[in-house]
């Protein structure tokens, strides 16, 4: 008896995964085209197509009567979730912990020193022949609040360690003391903004968290802040926050964004004082090597029959 698994990459591609024979496993590849490549009812491991959009993640889920895991191959499962009460109890929902971490450290990095730095002014510059010279701020001496402090919030605070920031504070769902220092509350907010000149978010999309920089968020920032965002796009309130960048007191640099893709004519594109990537926090060179080991780890423990790393949720 063969159990289906969905993958989202080319089975053949991924180096290592456990043989049919071994496993009784059937890998079937589907990105997200418009045809399923099998029935279903008979996928016991879903791999969520990568980049496709919640649409299309959770299409074959009200089908998959006999589904035991689904894996993401992004660290957040907001574009899962809110499906999952179309399932049987006991199924699995694991994140790609391990994946994203570095690359989207990176960005986060990448984006703070280039908004400070006056870098798109710079491209500006040199598209016009200008040499547009003079004094920017720089990251050094800055004191920098990371919200969401998980995995990827941590991976912020190793990079940004060489940049002899004054100060980094970390915010977390709940407070607690990692070996870094203490995470503060996100109940704490109001008095740490104040005090920040660069606000990183890094946060899951949740309930908690939808809309949590809203228009009282940002005033609470100080003159001159700046707000990056390698989260999710709608946990920004994107009118409160072109308001805010309207009176050139704040600026920011967005990977995300709400509406996302931000489309053509939007007023985001041309705020003041802001920078926009298109959402590639992850989608680096080291996203296929490391969503290949984490796929093959995942399918290996689940052969085995045992505890899977990385699970967010199981459904009741």
């Amino acid at each position: 008896m063969t159990t289906d698994i969905w993958l989202p990459l080319p089975p053949d591609s991924i180096e290592g995964l456990p043989t049919p024979e071994e496993s009784g496993f059937r890998y079937l590849f589907w990105d997200g085209a418009q045809e399923f490549p099998a029935d279903p009812a008979d996928c016991a491991f879903y791999g969520v197509p990568y980049l496709r959009g919640p649409a299309v993640a959770v299409r074959p889920l009200p089908g998959m009567t006999s589904l035991r895991v689904i894996q993401t191959l992004s660290a957040g499962t907001d574009h899962v979730v809110p499906a999952l009460g179309t399932l049987h109890s006991g199924v699995r929902l694991c994140n790609a912990r391990g994946v994203h971490e570095a690359s989207t450290a990176e960005l986060a990095l990448t984006l703070t020193l280039a908004a400070l730095r006056g870098i798109p002014g710079f491209v500006r510059g040199q598209d016009a022949e200008e040499w547009r010279a003079g004094f920017y701020p720089a990251l050094a001496d800055k004191s920098v609040l990371i919200v969401g402090y998980g995995a990827i919030g941590a991976a912020i605070e190793e990079r940004l360690i060489p940049f002899e920031c004054a100060r980094v504070v970390r915010v977390a769902r709940s407070a607690r003391a990692t070996a870094h220092g203490e995470v503060h509350a996100l109940s704490e907010m109001p008095s740490l903004l104040p005090e920040a000149d660069v606000v990183i978010l890094s946060t899951p999309l949740t309930d908690s968290t939808r809309s949590l920089v809203s228009s009282d968020f940002l005033a609470r920032m100080k003159d001159g802040a700046l707000l990056v965002n390698v989260a999710r796009g709608a946990v920004v309130d994107t009118d409160a926050l072109l308001a805010e960048l309207e009176t050139g007191r704040i600026t920011a640099a967005l990977d995300v964004t709400d509406p996302e893709p931000l489309p053509s004519g939007h007023p985001l594109w041309h705020a003041p004082g802001v920078l926009i990537s298109p959402h590639v926090g992850g989608s680096t060179s080291a996203f296929m090597p490391r969503a290949h080991r984490l796929l093959r780890d995942q399918l290996r423990r689940f052969a085995d029959g045992g505890p899977l790393a990385h699970v967010v949720l199981t459904t009741a």
